[in-house]
Protein backbone atom coordinates (compact mmCIF):
# COMPACT_ATOMS: atom_id res chain seq x y z
CA UNK A 1 0.00 0.00 0.00
CA UNK A 2 2.44 2.22 0.73
CA UNK A 3 4.09 1.83 -2.96
CA UNK A 4 0.84 2.94 -4.32
CA UNK A 5 1.39 6.02 -2.47
CA UNK A 6 4.95 6.71 -3.19
CA UNK A 7 3.77 6.57 -6.90
CA UNK A 8 0.88 8.96 -6.51
CA UNK A 9 3.56 10.87 -4.81
CA UNK A 10 5.93 10.64 -7.78
CA UNK A 11 3.52 11.13 -10.07
CA UNK A 12 2.89 14.73 -8.86
CA UNK A 13 6.42 15.72 -8.85
CA UNK A 14 6.94 15.19 -5.16
CA UNK A 15 9.42 12.53 -5.15
CA UNK A 16 11.05 14.08 -8.28
CA UNK A 17 14.96 14.74 -8.82
CA UNK A 18 15.42 18.07 -6.90
CA UNK A 19 16.08 21.06 -9.51
CA UNK A 20 20.05 21.75 -9.67
CA UNK A 21 19.37 24.69 -8.06
CA UNK A 22 18.25 22.32 -4.83
CA UNK A 23 20.58 19.81 -5.21
CA UNK A 24 19.75 18.49 -2.15
CA UNK A 25 16.05 18.76 -1.03
CA UNK A 26 15.29 17.66 2.51
CA UNK A 27 13.89 14.53 3.20
CA UNK A 28 11.03 14.36 5.68
CA UNK A 29 9.98 10.63 6.57
CA UNK A 30 6.53 11.26 7.40
CA UNK A 31 5.23 7.66 9.64
CA UNK A 32 1.76 6.38 10.36
CA UNK A 33 0.57 2.68 11.60
CA UNK A 34 -2.29 2.69 10.03
CA UNK A 35 -2.73 1.21 6.14
CA UNK A 36 -2.55 3.50 2.99
CA UNK A 37 -7.03 4.49 2.03
CA UNK A 38 -7.84 6.31 5.33
CA UNK A 39 -8.03 10.11 6.49
CA UNK A 40 -4.51 9.43 7.68
CA UNK A 41 -3.06 8.61 4.19
CA UNK A 42 -4.56 11.77 2.88
CA UNK A 43 -3.33 14.18 5.00
CA UNK A 44 0.49 12.58 4.71
CA UNK A 45 -0.69 12.85 1.16
CA UNK A 46 -1.77 16.49 1.38
CA UNK A 47 1.04 17.51 3.37
CA UNK A 48 3.44 16.45 0.64
CA UNK A 49 1.43 18.24 -2.06
CA UNK A 50 1.36 21.59 -0.38
CA UNK A 51 5.34 21.79 -0.07
CA UNK A 52 5.59 20.73 -3.30
CA UNK A 53 2.83 23.50 -4.43
CA UNK A 54 5.00 26.22 -1.99
CA UNK A 55 8.62 25.13 -2.79
CA UNK A 56 9.08 22.91 -5.93
CA UNK A 57 11.84 20.56 -5.07
CA UNK A 58 12.87 21.91 -1.97
CA UNK A 59 11.60 18.58 0.13
CA UNK A 60 11.84 14.95 -0.96
CA UNK A 61 8.51 13.54 1.30
CA UNK A 62 8.42 9.70 1.53
CA UNK A 63 5.22 8.30 3.63
CA UNK A 64 6.27 5.38 5.55
CA UNK A 65 2.54 3.55 6.79
CA UNK A 66 1.56 0.57 8.23
CA UNK A 67 3.67 1.01 10.82
CA UNK A 68 6.54 -0.27 8.18
CA UNK A 69 9.14 1.45 10.52
CA UNK A 70 7.84 0.13 13.67
CA UNK A 71 5.21 0.47 15.61
CA UNK A 72 4.62 4.15 17.60
CA UNK A 73 6.40 3.46 20.64
CA UNK A 74 10.07 2.53 17.74
CA UNK A 75 8.84 4.83 15.86
CA UNK A 76 9.09 7.73 19.28
CA UNK A 77 12.90 6.48 19.41
CA UNK A 78 13.39 7.26 16.42
CA UNK A 79 12.29 10.56 16.33
CA UNK A 80 14.37 11.00 19.72
CA UNK A 81 17.50 9.70 18.44
CA UNK A 82 17.15 11.83 15.26
CA UNK A 83 16.68 9.06 12.65
CA UNK A 84 13.10 9.96 11.06
CA UNK A 85 11.82 13.12 10.76
CA UNK A 86 7.55 12.72 11.83
CA UNK A 87 5.33 10.85 12.26
CA UNK A 88 1.58 11.17 12.50
CA UNK A 89 1.04 9.50 15.81
CA UNK A 90 -1.73 8.17 18.58
CA UNK A 91 -1.33 8.65 21.99
CA UNK A 92 1.52 6.74 23.06
CA UNK A 93 3.95 9.74 23.49
CA UNK A 94 1.60 11.39 25.88
CA UNK A 95 1.64 7.99 27.99
CA UNK A 96 5.23 7.51 27.71
CA UNK A 97 6.90 10.85 28.47
CA UNK A 98 3.66 13.13 30.12
CA UNK A 99 1.33 10.60 31.56
CA UNK A 100 0.44 12.28 34.44
CA UNK A 101 -1.42 15.29 32.51
CA UNK A 102 -2.88 12.54 30.01
CA UNK A 103 -6.48 13.70 31.07
CA UNK A 104 -7.58 13.05 27.02
CA UNK A 105 -6.66 9.34 27.66
CA UNK A 106 -9.92 8.77 30.65
CA UNK A 107 -13.07 7.49 29.11
CA UNK A 108 -16.03 10.06 29.27
CA UNK A 109 -14.11 12.95 30.55
CA UNK A 110 -14.30 14.78 26.92
CA UNK A 111 -17.04 13.82 24.52
CA UNK A 112 -16.26 15.82 21.83
CA UNK A 113 -13.77 17.65 20.45
CA UNK A 114 -14.06 21.07 21.54
CA UNK A 115 -13.13 19.65 25.10
CA UNK A 116 -10.07 17.81 24.42
CA UNK A 117 -9.22 21.17 22.08
CA UNK A 118 -9.77 23.16 25.27
CA UNK A 119 -8.13 20.84 27.05
CA UNK A 120 -5.16 21.33 25.10
CA UNK A 121 -5.12 24.55 25.32
CA UNK A 122 -5.13 24.44 29.07
CA UNK A 123 -1.75 24.75 31.44
CA UNK A 124 -2.41 21.23 31.99
CA UNK A 125 -2.34 20.70 28.44
CA UNK A 126 0.31 23.35 27.64
CA UNK A 127 2.41 21.15 30.53
CA UNK A 128 1.39 17.96 28.97
CA UNK A 129 3.34 19.12 25.49
CA UNK A 130 6.29 20.95 26.73
CA UNK A 131 7.26 18.14 29.21
CA UNK A 132 7.13 15.57 25.89
CA UNK A 133 8.60 17.64 24.08
CA UNK A 134 11.66 17.58 27.08
CA UNK A 135 11.79 13.74 27.39
CA UNK A 136 11.13 13.04 24.38
CA UNK A 137 12.99 15.32 21.60
CA UNK A 138 9.53 15.84 20.06
CA UNK A 139 8.67 18.91 18.34
CA UNK A 140 4.70 19.05 19.21
CA UNK A 141 2.83 20.36 15.66
CA UNK A 142 -0.67 19.61 16.31
CA UNK A 143 -3.19 17.36 16.68
CA UNK A 144 -5.88 15.67 13.89
CA UNK A 145 -9.11 14.64 15.22
CA UNK A 146 -10.40 11.16 14.64
CA UNK A 147 -14.11 9.29 14.78
CA UNK A 148 -14.63 9.05 18.28
CA UNK A 149 -15.06 5.88 19.89
CA UNK A 150 -18.33 4.15 20.45
CA UNK A 151 -19.96 0.92 21.77
CA UNK A 152 -21.50 -2.38 19.62
CA UNK A 153 -24.44 -4.43 21.63
CA UNK A 154 -25.92 -7.34 21.05
CA UNK A 155 -28.97 -5.66 23.01
CA UNK A 156 -29.90 -1.82 23.16
CA UNK A 157 -28.09 0.16 25.86
CA UNK A 158 -29.03 4.04 27.22
CA UNK A 159 -28.13 3.94 30.67
CA UNK A 160 -25.58 2.30 32.75
CA UNK A 161 -28.23 0.30 33.98
CA UNK A 162 -28.31 -1.19 31.13
CA UNK A 163 -25.10 -2.46 31.58
CA UNK A 164 -25.43 -5.36 34.35
CA UNK A 165 -23.99 -8.36 33.38
CA UNK A 166 -22.78 -6.99 30.06
CA UNK A 167 -19.86 -8.25 29.15
CA UNK A 168 -17.42 -5.76 27.10
CA UNK A 169 -14.36 -5.97 25.41
CA UNK A 170 -12.18 -3.28 25.98
CA UNK A 171 -8.05 -3.60 25.28
CA UNK A 172 -5.56 -3.87 28.40
CA UNK A 173 -5.42 -0.26 29.31
CA UNK A 174 -5.64 0.02 33.17
CA UNK A 175 -6.79 3.54 32.75
CA UNK A 176 -9.96 2.31 30.37
CA UNK A 177 -10.65 -0.98 32.69
CA UNK A 178 -10.97 1.00 35.92
CA UNK A 179 -13.86 3.39 34.51
CA UNK A 180 -15.41 0.81 32.31
CA UNK A 181 -15.96 -0.83 36.20
CA UNK A 182 -17.05 1.69 37.26
CA UNK A 183 -20.04 2.08 34.83
CA UNK A 184 -20.89 -1.65 35.13
CA UNK A 185 -19.93 -3.45 32.32
CA UNK A 186 -17.74 -6.66 32.90
CA UNK A 187 -14.61 -6.47 30.88
CA UNK A 188 -13.10 -8.78 29.18
CA UNK A 189 -10.02 -8.52 27.36
CA UNK A 190 -9.99 -10.37 23.95
CA UNK A 191 -7.23 -10.02 21.30
CA UNK A 192 -8.11 -8.04 18.57
CA UNK A 193 -7.91 -10.57 15.65
CA UNK A 194 -10.75 -12.73 17.53
CA UNK A 195 -13.17 -10.01 18.09
CA UNK A 196 -15.74 -11.47 15.76
CA UNK A 197 -15.49 -15.00 16.87
CA UNK A 198 -15.67 -13.94 20.80
CA UNK A 199 -19.04 -11.94 19.90
CA UNK A 200 -20.09 -15.06 17.63
CA UNK A 201 -19.98 -17.40 20.17
CA UNK A 202 -21.08 -15.02 22.96
CA UNK A 203 -17.75 -14.77 25.26
CA UNK A 204 -18.45 -11.49 25.21
CA UNK A 205 -21.81 -9.00 24.70
CA UNK A 206 -19.90 -5.75 23.10
CA UNK A 207 -16.70 -4.30 22.45
CA UNK A 208 -15.85 -0.16 21.73
CA UNK A 209 -14.12 1.34 19.10
CA UNK A 210 -14.38 3.86 16.10
CA UNK A 211 -16.69 2.99 13.13
CA UNK A 212 -14.15 1.36 11.29
CA UNK A 213 -13.84 -1.24 13.38
CA UNK A 214 -17.61 -2.77 13.11
CA UNK A 215 -16.90 -2.16 9.39
CA UNK A 216 -14.44 -3.64 8.26
CA UNK A 217 -14.89 -6.76 11.12
CA UNK A 218 -18.29 -7.18 9.88
CA UNK A 219 -19.84 -6.98 13.28
CA UNK A 220 -23.12 -6.54 11.42
CA UNK A 221 -23.24 -10.18 11.26
CA UNK A 222 -22.82 -10.72 15.33
CA UNK A 223 -24.11 -7.55 16.98
CA UNK A 224 -27.00 -5.94 16.57
CA UNK A 225 -26.77 -2.24 17.92
CA UNK A 226 -24.55 0.85 17.68
CA UNK A 227 -24.88 2.43 20.74
CA UNK A 228 -22.65 6.25 20.41
CA UNK A 229 -21.28 6.45 23.60
CA UNK A 230 -18.10 8.93 22.10
CA UNK A 231 -16.52 8.16 25.20
CA UNK A 232 -12.80 8.71 24.04
CA UNK A 233 -11.89 11.41 21.96
CA UNK A 234 -8.45 10.11 20.68
CA UNK A 235 -6.58 12.22 18.42
CA UNK A 236 -3.66 11.95 16.15
CA UNK A 237 -0.53 14.03 16.65
CA UNK A 238 1.66 15.44 14.19
CA UNK A 239 5.23 15.20 16.30
CA UNK A 240 8.95 16.21 14.61
CA UNK A 241 11.96 15.37 15.78
CA UNK A 242 13.30 18.01 17.71
CA UNK A 243 17.06 17.73 16.63
CA UNK A 244 16.12 17.46 12.76
CA UNK A 245 13.23 20.35 14.00
CA UNK A 246 16.41 22.31 15.66
CA UNK A 247 18.59 21.75 12.71
CA UNK A 248 16.34 23.98 9.82
CA UNK A 249 16.03 26.89 9.36
CA UNK A 250 13.33 29.45 10.48
CA UNK A 251 11.69 29.76 7.20
CA UNK A 252 11.41 25.76 6.51
CA UNK A 253 10.26 25.52 9.59
CA UNK A 254 7.20 27.98 8.75
CA UNK A 255 6.48 26.57 5.37
CA UNK A 256 6.38 22.85 7.25
CA UNK A 257 4.30 23.97 10.19
CA UNK A 258 1.77 25.63 7.48
CA UNK A 259 1.79 21.91 5.48
CA UNK A 260 1.01 20.08 8.89
CA UNK A 261 -1.91 22.59 9.55
CA UNK A 262 -3.35 22.28 6.03
CA UNK A 263 -2.67 18.37 6.30
CA UNK A 264 -4.85 18.36 9.73
CA UNK A 265 -7.58 20.48 8.12
CA UNK A 266 -7.56 17.97 5.30
CA UNK A 267 -7.34 14.81 7.53
CA UNK A 268 -9.85 16.07 9.72
CA UNK A 269 -12.47 16.76 6.90
CA UNK A 270 -11.04 13.02 5.79
CA UNK A 271 -12.03 11.08 9.00
CA UNK A 272 -15.54 13.03 9.37
CA UNK A 273 -16.33 12.04 5.78
CA UNK A 274 -15.51 8.81 6.59
CA UNK A 275 -17.40 8.06 9.58
CA UNK A 276 -20.91 9.53 8.31
CA UNK A 277 -20.08 6.71 5.90
CA UNK A 278 -19.13 4.14 8.15
CA UNK A 279 -22.17 5.23 10.08
CA UNK A 280 -24.48 4.85 6.86
CA UNK A 281 -23.66 1.40 5.66
CA UNK A 282 -23.80 0.22 9.47
CA UNK A 283 -26.99 1.10 8.96
CA UNK A 284 -27.59 -0.54 5.93
CA UNK A 285 -26.38 -3.48 6.92
CA UNK A 286 -29.09 -3.40 10.09
CA UNK A 287 -27.79 -2.08 12.91
CA UNK A 288 -29.30 0.25 15.16
CA UNK A 289 -28.22 3.07 16.37
CA UNK A 290 -29.00 3.57 19.69
CA UNK A 291 -27.96 8.12 21.38
CA UNK A 292 -27.61 6.75 24.68
CA UNK A 293 -27.52 9.44 28.11
CA UNK A 294 -24.17 10.40 27.35
CA UNK A 295 -24.51 12.22 30.96
CA UNK A 296 -25.74 9.36 33.18
CA UNK A 297 -22.46 7.64 31.91
CA UNK A 298 -20.37 10.49 32.77
CA UNK A 299 -22.05 10.56 36.15
CA UNK A 300 -21.37 6.87 36.87
CA UNK A 301 -17.93 6.95 35.59
CA UNK A 302 -17.47 10.31 37.52
CA UNK A 303 -15.91 8.48 40.91
CA UNK A 304 -13.16 6.50 38.47
CA UNK A 305 -12.41 9.29 36.56
CA UNK A 306 -11.94 11.18 39.73
CA UNK A 307 -9.40 8.54 41.43
CA UNK A 308 -7.70 8.76 38.08
CA UNK A 309 -7.37 12.54 37.79
CA UNK A 310 -6.03 12.85 41.75
CA UNK A 311 -3.26 10.60 40.77
CA UNK A 312 -2.11 12.80 37.92
CA UNK A 313 -0.09 16.07 38.14
CA UNK A 314 -1.69 19.18 40.26
CA UNK A 315 -4.34 21.42 38.66
CA UNK A 316 -4.82 18.50 35.80
CA UNK A 317 -8.02 17.50 37.25
CA UNK A 318 -9.32 21.15 37.85
CA UNK A 319 -8.04 22.04 33.86
CA UNK A 320 -9.70 19.23 32.61
CA UNK A 321 -13.53 19.26 34.17
CA UNK A 322 -13.35 22.77 33.36
CA UNK A 323 -12.71 21.42 29.68
CA UNK A 324 -15.04 19.19 29.66
CA UNK A 325 -17.98 21.36 30.57
CA UNK A 326 -17.52 23.51 27.41
CA UNK A 327 -20.23 22.03 25.67
CA UNK A 328 -22.70 22.48 28.39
Amino acid sequence: MQKSLLATLTALGILAVAPFALANPIEIQVNNTMSEGGSESAAVERFAEYLEEQAPGRFNVRPFLAGSLGGEDSVLELLNLGQTQLSLTGGNWRQQYAPEYDAITVPFLFTTWDEVDNYIDSPSGQTLIEQAEQQGGLKFLGVQHRGPRHMTANKEIRTPDDLQGFRLRLPSLPIWLEVWQEVGAQVVNVPAPEIYLAMQTRQVDGHENSLSSPYTRRLWEVQDYLITTSHVQFPWSWVASARWWEGLDEEDQALITEAVDVARAHGTEQERELDDFYLGALQEEGMTVVEPDIEAFREAAMPAIDRVLSEMADGVRDDAISASQVSD
